[in-house]
């Protein structure tokens, strides 16, 4: 079925054309400038034709073809026979030494806009300029389209793999003496496919191909979206090179990365969970189904860390004086959108010594090591998969690194990097094994627009999870760690279904933080109601203050998943600034999850969780996947009204509050945390009604100890009184240290002196706004909306201080409040 693209202007269109051809592989080899604060370098980029695909599966007809509407014909440039010299004065940072070459069954003993002005200059070829000439009369040529923005692409060029030695061993003889187009497409098809259990000698061969000379330049040129590349003469996917070598840099200005700061005012890159993702960083396949591995070597300042979401805990290599290299890789396919990388001086915190159980626990087990006996059992595409390994299914806590800006180091060791393990050990208590060997996690700068972002193999983290008790960073960790299994290790095939990640991250975080503080049941599940309390009062705003389609989990109902003949589709409001801060995916994907548990029970509810997991890892799915088998489990006397549809038409494709939850949440009793709460509200109700002047016999009231979501809820009940006097707002602060307590409780403190004008506390706002930027917009928008001189003073001057290190949908929406 063939889907007309027509993007509104907050949508995200994804161009790559994968339903012709998919990246299989990608090798990254750049350097970062921080003075230029760009990333410079090549990405050579392994194909597989999807026809190719099709007729090893049994098709036989050719499928894949130019489109009509993407073709252009073009005058033909002199071919370019000679190879192209690498000019570059850097030495080669490729590091395929990491990798030793070895057959299968040896054992290894190895621990997003990039619009030029000028077509021709765009392409870098004088004699390779291309345009729509309706009179040249050839065939039209096969177009690959790659998603790209805010890039300057260079030279592409095919990259001769036959020139490899030792390649003649994927050629079924023993040297190869003619090199044809088909020769090489048939190497680069073998590599590819190589199984699992020879991923380390194909890795090898793709480092070694990756410095492979030119054998030609192709034309491209690049629009808004989209990097085009053709070579003259090839008109299907299957003739088209199928490894390729672009020579780009990012910008800048370009949005899948930002350039700032840290902590400790020292320079720092990050990726920033952009909504272009990482089309800005590198030209790749940005749709889901697009799913590869790669490896990447950054060279950068000897002086600076480089992390990435690779499966290996890589170490720096020395090469000229002052300058060092780190090479990731990994080698299950994932979205591209996962690629995750974050250059600056951070300081690693170290755990005190484990016991021997604890180490034996966190012994890292590298791909190679996987025992095969279970191969079949999966349903994804090969790769060395830890669920099919014994050692890896029984790990409760994977090997974890833990960095921080140095200012920072304090806090990270007397606040975070105790519950690291005890999170850990809690995920795999509830769903098994960690599909992924090892973590980083990283405390990244105070621009950081979110709590939290988990990608494979590192999390970020907000410095606002830092201060206060533990709650809020144990509970935000717990988040990002449920992402290993939803969102990354299982994700969505349609990104408009985001619930199907934010919804089971939010469910599972209540879960995993009761096991890591090892609560009794009652204490468990009063401290998941008490939060339900809080998500479901927060669920009443969202759909008060959203737009009604933002609010449907579901918009494209029955046309999710589709896409149009080439593979491009559109993310609906992908590019809408207000996106980003919206919770309604978050909070109604949890109460359909926390509905569907209560309905079958917990047992039986996280039992079959752990059988989707063990079912879906490795795959991407839609709704109806989950939906189907989680029915399909349920015994009949528990399954009642419920089916697909049904949950589709109340949950997932309306706006607004479902009918099951507002039934559900007219009919429940409040919990006992909550009725604590409200017993303290009305004491401090009692003292600012009371006259400044007392009678000397009226009695202090006694306010109770309060936990840090009780906190939260009083605050939000006391945010819904007309007036409160500054006496019984400074006696409120003194009581519970607010000042001093998790961001979200500083949050409704600052909102309580915005409303009620509280001047001698307006520096918790500007605390607030400055170094909690990933939870503060909202505060812009109180202050600006009192219409007092003086709040807007304080949002204004605010903004100019941090605005041009915060992120760029963040600054966009706070510029749209003040001016």
């Amino acid at each position: 079925m063939d889907v007309k693209l027509e993007p509104s202007w907050d949508d995200l269109p994804l161009m790559a054309n994968t339903s012709h051809i998919l990246v299989k592989h990608y090798v990254l080899d750049l350097d970062v400038d921080f003075e230029s604060q760009i990333f410079e370098g090549t990405i050579v980029l392994f194909f597989e034709s999807r026809n190719r695909l099709e007729k090893q599966s049994g098709s036989t007809k050719e499928t894949c073809r130019s489109e009509s509407n993407e073709a252009c014909r073009f005058s033909t440039p002199e071919p370019c026979h000679s190879p192209v010299t690498d000019t570059r004065t850097s030495s080669s940072k490729t590091g395929y030494n990491d990798f030793a070459i070895c057959g299968k069954g040896e054992k290894d003993t190895s621990g997003k806009d990039g619009n030029h002005d000028n077509p021709e200059q765009a392409s870098g070829i004088s004699s390779s300029k291309y345009c729509c000439d309706t009179g040249n009369h050839g065939s039209e040529d096969f177009l690959l389209v790659l998603d790209c923005c805010d890039l300057s692409v260079f030279k592409v060029e095919e990259v001769d793999v036959a020139a490899v030695p030792g390649i003649e061993t994927f050629t079924g003889s023993s040297q190869i003496t003619f090199v044809s187009e088909e020769l090489r497409n048939q190497i680069v098809h073998e590599l590819v496919t190589l199984p699992a259990d020879r991923w380390r000698e194909q890795f090898d061969y793709y480092a070694h191909c990756s410095q492979a000379p030119g054998c030609g330049e192709l034309l491209f040129d690049t629009d808004t979206w989209s990097l085009r590349i053709r070579k003259t003469g090839a008109q299907t996917a299957t003739d088209f090179p199928h490894a390729i070598r672009i020579w780009y840099s990012t910008k800048p200005q370009g949005r899948s990365v930002t350039w700032t700061s840290d902590q400790s005012g020292r320079p720092c890159v990050y990726t920033i969970g952009s909504p272009v993702n990482n089309r800005a960083l590198f030209p790749c396949q940005e749709p889901p189904v697009a799913m590869s591995t790669w490896q990447a070597t950054v060279g950068a300042a000897a002086s600076f860390v480089v992390l990435m979401s690779g499966e290996n805990p890589a170490k720096p290599t020395q090469l000229r004086e002052g300058r060092a290299s780190w090479h990731y890789y990994v080698t299950m396919p994932m979205p591209a959108s996962t690629f995750t990388i974050a250059v600056g001086s951070w300081a690693e915190m170290k755990p005190e010594i484990c016991s021997s159980e604890d180490l034996a626990a966190e012994t890292s087990l590298t791909p190679s090591e996987a025992d095969f006996r279970c191969v079949g059992v999966c349903g994804h595409m090969e790769y060395p998969c830890r669920f099919q390994n014994p050692s890896a299914t029984t790990q409760e806590v994977i090997p974890h690194r833990v960095f921080a800006p140095v200012c920072l180091q304090g806090a990270c060791y007397e606040t975070l990097l105790p519950l690291v393990r005890p999170c850990l050990s809690a995920a795999h208590s509830v769903l098994g094994t960690h599909p992924f060997s090892r973590l980083d996690i990283l405390v990244v700068p105070a621009n950081f627009p979110s709590l939290g972002m988990a990608s494979p193999h590192i999390i970020f983290l907000s410095q606002s999870v830092l201060i206060g008790m533990n709650h809020l960073c144990g509970t935000r960790l717990c988040h990002e760690i449920a992402h290993a299994w939803f969102g990354l290790a299982i994700g969505a095939r349609d990104w408009t279904e985001e619930w199907l990640s934010e919804g089971f991250a939010t469910h599972l975080e209540d879960v995993f933080w009761a096991k890591a503080q090892q609560l009794a049941p009652h204490e468990a599940w009063e401290q998941q109601e008490l939060k339900a309390d809080l998500r479901w009062r927060c669920l009443q705003d969202e759909v008060r203050n959203y737009p009604e389609e933002m609010q449907v989990l579901r918009p494209n109902k029955e046309k999710t998943g589709h896409v149009s003949d080439s593979g491009s589709s559109v993310i609906k409001h992908g590019l809408n600034p207000e996106k980003v801060f919206m919770q309604v995916h978050y909070l109604k994907g949890y109460f359909l999850l926390r509905f569907l548990a209560q309905r079958l029970g917990d047992d039986t509810y996280f039992a079959f969780l752990r059988k989707f997991v063990h079912t879906f890892h490795g795959q991407l799915i839609l709704s109806q996947d989950f939906l189907q088998m989680l029915l399909d489990n349920i015994p009949e006397e528990k399954r009642l009204d419920l089916s697909v549809e049904n949950i589709f038409r109340d949950w997932l494709e309306s706006s607004g509050i479902p009918q099951p939850l507002q039934t559900e949440r007219q009919a429940r009793a409040e919990c006992g945390l909550a009725r604590r709460v409200g017993a303290e509200v009305h004491k401090w109700i009692r003292v600012s009604r009371r006259p400044q002047k007392r009678k000397r016999r009226e009695t202090e009231e006694v306010f109770e100890k309060l936990l840090p979501d009780q906190l939260v809820l009083l605050l939000e009940h006391l945010l819904e009184q007309k007036t409160l006097n500054p006496r019984t707002l400074q006696s409120l602060e003194r009581t519970y240290q607010l000042s001093q307590q998790d961001a979200e409780v500083r949050h409704r403190w600052c909102e309580l002196i915005v409303k009620h004008k509280y001047t001698k506390a307006y520096k918790d706002v500007e605390r607030f706004l400055q170094e909690d930027q990933a939870m503060g917009i909202y505060l812009y928008g109180e202050l600006m909306v009192s219409e007092d001189a003086r709040q807007q003073q304080v949002a204004r001057q605010c903004f100019e201080l941090t605005k041009e290190q915060m992120d760029r949908s963040s600054a966009q929406v706070v510029a749209e409040m003040l001016f």
